[in-house]
């Protein structure tokens, strides 16, 4: 194993890169911005060259087919993203493709282009390529396992207000895009003001991508690995001096925590108010009781119904959400949006353009409402809020008519 060595010459070695041998393979960590054509000419000409006999790319599989099949959007299956309750992690996608696409809009560049550049010419060389980024979705749960519930609710709500932003994408944000990294630059503010976050965005990501290099087992001896500039410091630093295995490096960073089997505070909160319509039934009779329990049913129901109807559900959907709501103590696990979605998907299934649509789609609010996809998600979400702020609202008025 040797130091890191910052290489400068001519062509695409004017580009930020760094050179560590390790193992008996030589790596070159070439950065790039991803809305630089100069990154894209730099990408082609280092392959050009003939000096490596594998790509890397930081890209994971679902950003790859995004970037190099435009049909792989239409080969999803949505019921099986709403029962595995993939449903945030989706969204959270939609938000970074419609990022991207005002990017391409206003600056005339694909974000990620040298990245989709690399994957082509490996293919068209015959070289083998490496995808060395942690999917977007396991970064996202990752994320909002480490920020407390407020934190999440202003992540949320800057990622869905960054939906349907019409004006122009902020200098600062270009600034960090030509450093290199699309998802810090995606999560804005944000990023830079919670530490937790930055260190999974990034600092977990250098580790994950430097780890997964050191996986290779096609013999290998000179792997290009195209990645941003943002991340070069901090790979060639975990390729050089990391002693753990790569396996056990990337089975910590994926692992996501479960959340306790028993979900105590959803249980304690059913029991008080069920304890609080037991004792208006024993304090007050019947009529207190039916009105306590007829409280629960208005507030949880009717909110969840009423979320799904804002989504513009079907009439069935609407129906699923106000019935599901209620009954939520004897299924803390199964959120009321799961059933409504589930109804929704089945009676309005989406169509093979609604696939197509979705990144132009997602940009505007009525892209959401017209694309049937789109649709689904806003039925889930808005469903499940509708019902956490019913349940809020019933426990109130039941603790209201007890004192």
């Amino acid at each position: 194993m040797t130091d890191a060595l910052v290489a400068e010459a001519a062509d695409w070695t004017d580009q930020p890169h760094i050179e560590i041998e390790r193992d008996g393979v030589h790596y070159t960590l070439l950065g790039t911005a991803h809305i630089s054509k100069a990154s894209i000419e730099a990408v082609r000409s280092a392959i050009a060259s003939g000096r490596f006999d594998a790509i890397a790319v930081e890209l994971d599989e679902q950003r790859h087919k995004a970037l190099t099949e435009p049909d792989a959007l239409a080969q999803l299956d949505l019921v099986k993203v709403i029962r595995e309750r993939k449903i945030a992690p989706f969204a959270a996608n939609l938000a970074l493709a419609a990022y991207q696409r005002r990017l391409a809009e206003q600056l005339d560049v694909e974000p990620g282009a040298e990245l989709k550049t690399a994957a082509l010419e490996a293919s068209a060389r015959g070289l083998p390529l490496q995808l060395i980024d942690r999917d977007v979705g396991i970064t996202f749960r990752r994320i909002l396992q480490k920020l407390r519930w407020w934190d999440r609710m202003k992540l949320i709500a800057g990622l869905g207000g960054g939906l349907f932003a019409s004006d122009e994408i902020d200098e600062s944000d270009i600034e960090r895009l030509k450093e290199g990294d699309m998802l810090e630059s995606s999560f804005g503010e944000f990023a830079r003001d919670t530490p937790s976050l930055f260190a999974t965005l990034i600092d977990e990501r250098d580790q994950f991508m430097a780890a997964r290099l050191r996986e290779r087992t096609d013999g290998a001896s000179q792997v290009l690995a195209v990645v941003g500039a943002g991340h070069l410091k901090g790979m060639a630093r975990y390729l050089a001096e990391e002693t753990r295995t790569p396996d056990d490096i990337t089975n910590e960073l994926v692992h996501i925590t479960r959340k306790r089997k028993i979900p105590w505070i959803t249980i304690v909160l059913m029991l008080l108010i069920a304890a609080g319509i037991a004792w208006g039934y024993a304090r007050g009779g019947s009529e207190l009781g039916r009105e306590l329990l007829i409280q629960w049913v208005a507030w949880t129901g009717g909110l969840a119904g009423l979320g799904a109807l804002l989504a513009r559900g079907h009439i069935l959907s609407v129906l699923a959400a106000a019935i599901s709501a209620p009954l939520k103590p004897f299924r803390p696990g199964l959120p009321p949006g799961m059933f409504s979605a589930l109804v929704e998907v089945h009676l309005r299934k989406p169509a093979y353009p609604d696939f197509l649509a979705l990144r132009d789609d997602a940009q505007t609010l009525g892209g959401w409402y017209r694309n049937r996809v789109c649709r689904v998600v806003m039925v889930f979400i808005l469903t499940n809020i509708g019902s956490a702020i019913g349940v809020w609202m019933a426990g109130a008025r039941i603790l209201g008519k007890l004192l």
